[in-house]
């Protein structure tokens, strides 16, 4: 193995996830990507776990109102009947009408800041909830939540048998504020930026371009440095001449260079159509008003 390829190998296994695994992304019918981060699952069992003393709660409400309001007298398997009644409703119907009417939330998931949404990023039906919540008696409060949790630990998105059986999944909505990051152009390519002759880069490599210097000063030096090589070799194909510099500086120069030269584009656009539309508003001359 070269040492090239044996120093990509060693990048940090968040970034490369970032800047190259797409499986996180939630595909519409369009083959449109949506940006949507799946919840993990210590936020689903918070969530869950929420949910849970609601609905016991209500369960017990209930059977309290109800053991208040039928005369003593009655027979004891009616009673029996009205518990199951009352149970197959606070497990299945109250958790599938409450998701239906708030578009796939619940008072855990309100908490924690998650939604539940279709494999499409549209919104859930009652079609979706009933079958989640009734998979969910069995993989949530006939196994205490095992079930679920064993099913989440497979596949790139923690979904639970429920999720599986109803096409859908469970996406975190409060996601950590970025902050831009503003990258400069390196004192050594000022020449360089003169004359180079950098082509418009694909959207996919513009993205893990700006995941890197987002995340750059989170990961560990030799990451950092592995990482830098991989995407250098890529953008390398889009610049003439390649600048003999550290990987980092160079993606950093073509990085400033290819935002300048957008922004003075833009620019010299807005400019052209500002005076196409003032000489379109004119009057001719000797025009009556």
């Amino acid at each position: 193995m070269s040492e090239p390829t044996a120093s990509r190998d060693l990048a940090d296994a968040r970034f490369v996830r970032s800047l190259d695994d797409t499986a996180d992304e939630l595909v519409v019918g369009e083959a449109v990507a949506l940006d949507v981060q799946p919840a993990g699952i210590v936020l689903r069992l918070a969530a869950a776990l929420l949910d849970a003393v609601c609905l016991v709660v209500l369960f017990v409400m209930l059977l309290v109102g109800i053991a208040r309001v039928l005369p003593r007298d009655v027979d004891t398997g009616w009673i029996a009947a009205l518990r199951i009644v009352v149970l197959v409703g606070v497990l299945v119907l109250v958790p599938a009408a409450v998701e239906t009417i708030t578009r796939g939330k619940s008072v855990g998931r309100f908490a924690v800041g998650t939604r539940v949404v279709r494999t499409d990023g549209g919104a859930i039906g009652f079609r979706h909830a009933f079958a989640r919540a009734l998979v969910g008696v069995l993989e949530l409060w006939g196994t205490a939540g095992g079930l679920a949790v064993l099913v989440a630990l497979f596949g790139s998105r923690p979904r639970r048998l429920g999720d599986l059986l109803a096409g859908t999944v469970v996406q975190h909505e409060r996601l950590r504020r970025e902050r831009p990051t503003t990258v400069l152009m390196p004192a050594e390519l000022a020449r360089w930026a003169a004359v180079a002759d950098v082509g418009a880069l694909p959207q996919r490599l513009e993205n893990r371009l700006g995941a890197f210097f987002r995340g750059a000063a989170d990961m560990r030096p030799e990451h950092r440095a592995a990482t830098a090589e991989a995407l250098a070799a890529a953008v390398a194909a889009h610049a003439h001449p390649v600048p003999p510099v550290p990987a980092e500086v160079f993606l950093a120069g073509v990085v400033a260079l290819r935002r300048d030269r957008d922004e003075r584009a833009l620019r010299t656009r807005a400019a052209t159509i500002a005076a196409a539309a003032a000489t379109a508003s004119a009057r001719p001359p000797g025009f009556p008003r």
